[in-house]
């Protein structure tokens, strides 16, 4: 729950109700994951967001758009591509991440997903147990887009378990084809941890790259 927010002296200020930390288990997280299904289930017309916002520190566009293969490709892909190129981190990137852009449509295609309200930076670091073994989401990146990237960035960095993906399924069954597209999406999160702290994520971002480039030629 808001509390407070504003700017003083150059700087911002948010403040949140504070919520004492718990011990999660198995029933907490199917009460996640049913939560994250009834989120999901919200939806809009279009992919995007009444204005900008950030993922971490980078800055995340978000103009709306009718097609989701064209708002992940311009508004999430491209401007991490291209702050990689500015940072100095694109020589092994460059030409194949434009590939890649180029390839988009085979990668994606016959997915039509619906505009589903996400969370937008859904890793094991941005949900807690409170203490009353309630399922807590916090700090999110938040637009309308597949719901699918939500539940790739769970598989990324990991912190969910086995009954999370059980009550989401039962509550929204995934469509077939979403683990293939889950390396797709969570690139997004990849370059932008390796624009972020560069290194190790920066080889990340190029093997992903490599293999699925690899796959548009199968």
């Amino acid at each position: 729950r808001l509390l407070a927010c504003g700017a003083a002296s150059g700087a911002a200020f948010l403040a949140l109700e504070w919520i004492e930390a718990g011990e999660s288990g198995q029933a907490c997280e199917a009460r996640l994951g049913e939560g994250l299904a009834a989120l999901h289930a919200v939806t809009e017309a279009r992919f995007g967001w009444g204005r900008d916002n950030t993922i971490g520190r980078t800055p995340q566009a978000n103009a709306w758009s009718d097609d989701w293969t064209e708002f992940f490709r311009e508004r999430r892909l491209r401007p991490q591509l291209e702050l990689a190129r500015r940072r100095g981190l694109a020589r092994a990137l460059s030409a194949p991440g434009e590939r890649l852009l180029g390839c988009m449509d085979r990668l994606l295609a016959g997915h039509r997903p619906a505009a589903s309200l996400l969370h937008g930076d859904l890793w094991g670091g941005n949900w807690l147990a409170s203490s009353g073994g309630e399922p807590v989401l916090f700090d999110p990146a938040v637009y309308y887009g597949d719901r699918e990237t939500d539940l790739a960035m769970t598989r990324l960095f990991g912190g969910f378990g086995e009954a999370f993906y059980r009550a989401y399924e039962a509550a929204a069954p995934l469509p077939p084809g979403w683990p293939e597209r889950c390396e797709l999406y969570n690139l997004y999160h990849v370059l932008n941890h390796a624009n972020l702290f560069g290194g190790a994520y920066a080889r990340q971002a190029q093997s992903i790259i490599e293999r699925l480039l690899a796959r548009t030629q199968g």
